[in-house]
């Protein structure tokens, strides 16, 4: 599933859900984020956040899961645990970041 965010006409995010592996592993859901970067700080990701939590849970999955958040975008971090992930593990040097050079991936993860 996928769903915009908009101000007026004009799309300022995304969030595309769905389980984060197929077969075995589809009672967890996973989901992807976008958000214009004029709009960010404004609580267009937040709003993001909480409907795919919430979408998540009326589907049916017992967690969910980010498999690659940026351990550097301390915002984004932040507005996860805020919502209730957890970092489950940081995969050293696993993103080539273009002003920090190689910097670890977050598995960020919650119970619903």
């Amino acid at each position: 599933q996928a769903v915009v965010a908009v101000d007026g006409d004009v799309i300022v995010g995304s969030a595309k859900m769905g389980p984060n592996r197929p077969g075995r592993g589809a009672h967890v859901a996973t989901a992807s984020f976008m958000v214009d970067p004029a709009r960010q700080g404004r609580g267009v990701g937040r709003a993001l956040g909480r409907y795919a939590v919430e979408w998540a849970q009326n589907a049916g999955y017992r967690s969910m899961q980010f498999n690659a958040v940026v351990e550097t975008n301390t915002a984004a971090v932040a507005l996860w645990q805020s919502l209730g992930f957890e970092i489950l593990t940081t995969v050293p040097e696993a993103f080539d970041h273009p002003k920090h050079g190689l910097v670890g991936l977050h598995v960020m993860w919650q119970r619903l």
